[in-house]
């Protein structure tokens, strides 16, 4: 079974029931639909956090790139089903979030997304603002463990 979760306190954790749409002919969760639920999980979690009351959202994300390991089938159920996202790495103008969609008892898939700070304006990339940064190591857990 797997239910430690390493670092809980700097995940942000997104939970969703699975809709009758989700699922393919062959009677599990289509891999396409796991991309919505990590781009749900890391809009609520960018734009969302009851944390951040009345703070400015992080705006100018661009998505430089995907990862994703599909770890066994997710098949329909009437329990809700959650996506926990982190920070692993964070540069002047990029970070890495980490997610799991999983239960309490498994791990469905493990993805990476590389988000890149983007100046809509000029069209160009930039570098982070104070509060960006201050925003982001909310959910880096501390290095060395």
């Amino acid at each position: 079974m797997d239910t430690e979760t390493p670092h809980a306190e700097y995940r942000h954790v997104y939970e969703f029931n699975i809709r009758f749409g989700d699922i393919d002919s062959q009677g599990h969760v289509n891999n396409v639909k796991f991309l919505g639920y990590l781009e749900d999980a890391r809009l609520e979690m960018l734009h969302g956090d009851p944390v951040r009351k009345g703070e400015e959202p992080v705006r100018g994300m661009v998505i430089a790139r995907h990862e994703i390991d599909y770890r066994r089938p997710l098949l329909p159920t009437v329990y809700p089903i959650r996506v926990e996202t982190w920070v692993t790495e964070a540069r002047a103008a990029s970070f890495k979030l980490a997610y799991e969609v999983r239960d309490d008892e498994q791990v469905f898939a493990t993805a990476t997304s590389t988000l890149v700070a983007f100046d809509v304006e000029r069209n160009r990339m930039r570098r982070f603002t104070p509060e960006e940064r201050d925003f982001i190591a909310r959910y880096a857990p501390p290095t060395g463990d």
